[in-house]
């Protein structure tokens, strides 16, 4: 090892922000084992200068008083030829640098520089999309394997699984896709970086990217209801009297909510206003349907819904889906009559009373 070495692990530390001390501190680490293998396995010490690279190896003798046959320890007369203060106890290291060290000493260090740059990347990866969880990542699909779809983002491969894509969805080889960050692990082959199309939270983040006014806090998101691929609620608010959070999610000409259905192939969003009264959010989550009254249970959390009877089957909505994205989105049990059910309801309780 000489000065050329010590002058590229400076750039290596340079460029992959590995510290050098690090570096040599992991080569000593690996050499001691190497020396161990190629001769003899002893307590040994190695050590590289950090100025001129050069490589020494250092038996390490405890100081006895009489040396046995095939010992690894040294006599108190040999360590005092040494220097005359050693005691019994004592570790001495006499060095012990094989001549051919060298050879074996350049194919350890490059292993293990090599495995500390990857090491340092897969960190650095690690750490960069950490620090993306909950988030939305644009990529490239790569292929499937095994059901799950491998999207390439950029420095790193990502996985949608299965359970995370959206029913009837098909993923073409070179299509750009957006998708949620739910988890980034680390592993033995680097980080897992595992993605989502179903999360509420990619619907979220793409209101985020396509209207202005949620990125800059005049209108807020209150909440998210999703059965994915199929449709969505979302629950907006205006801090701002003068601006309509509806009108600047949908955008002008539809263009803002178009952009995120064609994202997500078509998926229906209502987007309703939300509101402290929850007889009001009650009433705007079961848009598209007309609501005539609302009565609600605070203890409870439920509101009974009245309706048209011609939008009976709207406010329901198909196999229950817009009843159960609307009690989703508000967090109430939402119980809905028509008018006629309600004045039959009625009769039958007067006629009771009778």
């Amino acid at each position: 090892m000489n000065m050329d070495f010590l002058q590229a692990l400076k750039e290596i530390e340079q460029e992959k922000g590995i510290e050098v001390d690090v570096l040599l501190e992991a080569i000593e680490a690996a050499l001691i084992s190497a020396y161990k293998k190629n001769f003899g396995s002893q307590n040994v010490r190695v050590h590289i200068d950090r100025l001129t690279g050069e490589i020494k190896v250092f038996a390490r003798k405890e100081v006895v008083e009489k040396v046995g046959e095939g010992s690894t320890n040294i006599s108190l007369d040999e360590a005092r030829q040494i220097d005359p203060n050693y005691e019994i106890g004592d570790v001495v290291e006499v060095e012990v640098t094989p001549r051919n060290f060298g050879r074996i000493a350049a194919q350890t260090a490059k292993q293990v520089v090599v495995q500390r740059i990857r090491e340092a990347e897969r960190n650095i990866i690690y750490d960069e999309f950490v620090s993306k969880e909950d988030d939305i990542v644009t990529g490239i699909i790569q292929r499937t394997e095994a059901g799950n779809v491998l999207v390439d983002l950029g420095r790193v491969e990502a996985i949608l699984m299965p359970q995370e894509q959206i029913a009837g969805e098909q993923y073409v080889q070179g299509e750009r896709i957006k998708a949620y960050i739910v988890e980034v692990k680390k592993t033995t082959k680097g980080p897992q970086i595992l993605l989502s199309r179903t999360h509420p939270g990619l619907l979220k983040r793409l209101f985020e990217l396509e209207v202005p006014e949620i990125f800059e806090g005049v209108v807020e998101i209150k909440s998210v209801a999703r059965e994915a691929g199929s449709r969505s609620k979302i629950a907006v608010y205006s801090k701002d009297e003068n601006v309509d959070p509806v009108g600047a999610c949908v955008g002008p000409k539809g263009m803002r909510v178009q952009a995120i259905v064609n994202e997500l192939k078509g998926e229906k969003i209502d987007i309703v206003k939300y509101s402290k009264d929850p007889a009001v959010y009650a009433a705007n989550a079961l848009s598209p349907a007309k609501v005539v009254s609302v009565k609600v249970d605070e203890e409870q959390k439920i509101a009974q819904v009245v309706v048209p009877d011609y939008q009976l089957s709207l406010a329901i909505g198909k196999e229950g889906q817009n009843a159960r994205l609307a009690a989703k989105l508000t967090g109430w049990k939402i119980d809905i009559k028509s008018e006629s059910q309600v004045d039959a309801l009625g009769e039958k309780e007067s006629a009771e009373g009778e």
